[in-house]
């Protein structure tokens, strides 16, 4: 790809914690007393100094719960932007439908609802706003931007992330609404894209499980679909969750260190995809490119997994 963007030794900080310490804060609709309670529970990790950011609404994996991520978007937010994580559903079933009808009431509500519950001096700016999801929530936030569910969306999104998204169980086997359509380039976004994937994502953990990430429903399939401008970035040798927390209790915590094939720790790839998506982000919400071409130029020297796949497409 021909790219005009120059990267700089001052835009490789990305892959460890930033100069902002960050507030972590859960809110209860059923606790709240705001006149503006949001749909879903929420988790909200923001910069605890003072200023305006931009905004990054993230979603969750299939039957995860969004604190499983609680340290990735600490790391997001540490660099300067508002990480809104909600809470789509505690028991789900295969059709995301309802998981794209509700983040589209999320996105709505931020305008008046958000500055709510953040502190009195950090201000979100509506105005640059991201999406992203992991997994399923990959697929939802997909969903969303393509329109595969008729919603009404005040705000406009300025760029679109899939952390290894999956659309299903196998071409041919999408769970509804399907998003992929097997057509280079089909999806018509109008935004920037990033499709991180998981190099064992695809290899299963043992006979009796399907990979967390099946060929053919998964980062290289969406990537494929994708217009320019868009970026797509592969950890060679770590797994579907290898992004989630250290530790991830309860039952649904306990299995995702036994369904999916992993890599030797979270550490690496979670600080992978905190600095892509932070480099993302500066790019295309704030204009700073020097940090997402520091990863295409200098990915074997600074960034802390290998990557088998760095690829760019122009707009």
């Amino acid at each position: 790809m021909a790219v005009t963007f120059s990267s700089s030794s001052t835009a490789t900080n990305i892959f460890d914690v930033g100069k902002y310490t960050v507030e972590l804060v859960r809110v209860e609709p059923h606790k709240c007393t705001s006149s503006h309670p949001p749909p879903k529970p929420l988790l909200n990790a923001t910069p605890s100094e003072g200023g305006v950011f931009p905004i990054f609404l993230f979603l969750h994996g299939y039957l995860f719960y969004n604190s499983f991520y609680s340290q990735l978007i600490q790391h997001i937010a540490s660099h300067g932007f508002i990480v809104v994580a909600p809470q789509l559903y505690s028991v789900a079933g295969a059709d995301a439908t309802e998981e794209i009808k509700c983040t589209a009431q999320i996105t709505n509500w931020l305008p008046e609802g958000l500055h709510n519950f953040l502190p009195s001096h950090i201000h979100p700016n509506t105005e640059k706003i991201a999406l992203g999801g992991h997994s399923r929530g990959g697929k939802v936030a997909f969903g969303l931007a393509l329109g595969k569910i008729a919603t009404t969306n005040d705000l406009k999104f300025s760029a679109l992330i899939g952390v290894d998204p999956v659309d299903g169980m196998d071409k041919g086997k999408q769970t509804p609404p399907p998003v992929l359509t097997y057509i280079p380039q089909s999806f018509d976004l109008g935004m920037a894209v990033m499709v991180l994937g998981s190099g064992l994502g695809e290899v299963k953990r043992n006979p009796l499980f399907p990979p967390c990430a099946p060929k053919g429903v998964n980062h290289r399939d969406f990537y494929h679909e994708c217009r320019g401008p868009a970026c797509y970035f592969v950890a060679k040798d770590y797994g579907h969750v290898d992004m989630l927390d250290d530790e991830t209790g309860g039952v649904r915590g306990k299995a995702t260190y036994c369904l999916c094939k992993n890599g030797k720790g979270r550490a690496p790839m979670r600080a992978f995809v905190g600095g892509a998506v932070v480099a993302f982000l500066r790019a295309y919400l704030e204009g700073d490119f020097a940090s997402l071409a520091a990863i295409r130029d200098r990915h074997d020297e600074i960034a802390p997994v290998q990557l088998q796949t760095v690829a760019f497409l122009e707009n």
